[in-house]
């Protein structure tokens, strides 16, 4: 009894894996809460927020995204954070002001919008599910609206097991 060759279906399907993970902002993501450099919590005092700035080591943030933000509920001057970007841009990656989550996704909304979708033209594509860096939902729901009207369909998963997403219609 001669037994048929096995095929890998999954090879053979020309299905196209988007890895959203791959899409993760480049470089360590940390944060600078005004709320530390607050007199009570409460209050910028200038001469102070400028000494503390001054004698701030800058250096740690060289490669880095530096995310700035106040914790405490606290009215804060737009020049404060026009003086820690002045201070932190020469070393920072990127500097926004914004939360940790809010941040990853701009950046994933930001790297999404410059996708260049004419490789996904009539493909069928699957969109990874599993990941070691946090993806958000945003991610997916802004890759399905961007390649909507190009890929012939969507799934969301592993190529050997997936959930439809969206077929384009005939």
């Amino acid at each position: 009894m001669e037994t048929a060759p096995l095929v890998n279906k999954v090879a053979a399907s020309n299905l196209i894996t988007i890895d959203l993970e791959d899409f993760y902002p480049a470089g360590d993501v940390v944060s600078f809460d005004l709320k530390d450099y607050l007199f009570m919590e409460l209050i910028l005092k200038e001469k102070d927020f400028r000494e503390a700035l001054k004698a701030h080591d800058w250096t740690q943030y060289k490669g880095k995204n530096l995310l700035v933000f106040c914790s405490a509920d606290a009215i804060i001057p737009m020049w404060a954070y026009m003086l820690v970007a002045s201070y932190a841009a020469p070393f920072a990656l990127d500097i926004a002001q914004t939360t940790p989550d809010q941040y990853i996704e701009t950046a994933y909304t930001k790297k999404l919008a410059g996708l260049d979708l004419s490789e996904y033209e009539g493909k069928r594509l699957v969109i990874k599910g599993c990941s070691d860096k946090p993806v958000p939902a945003s991610a997916y729901l802004e890759i399905t609206r961007r390649l909507q009207g190009t890929a012939l369909s969507i799934m969301f998963g592993e190529p050997c097991s997936t959930v439809p997403v969206y077929k384009k219609p005939l």
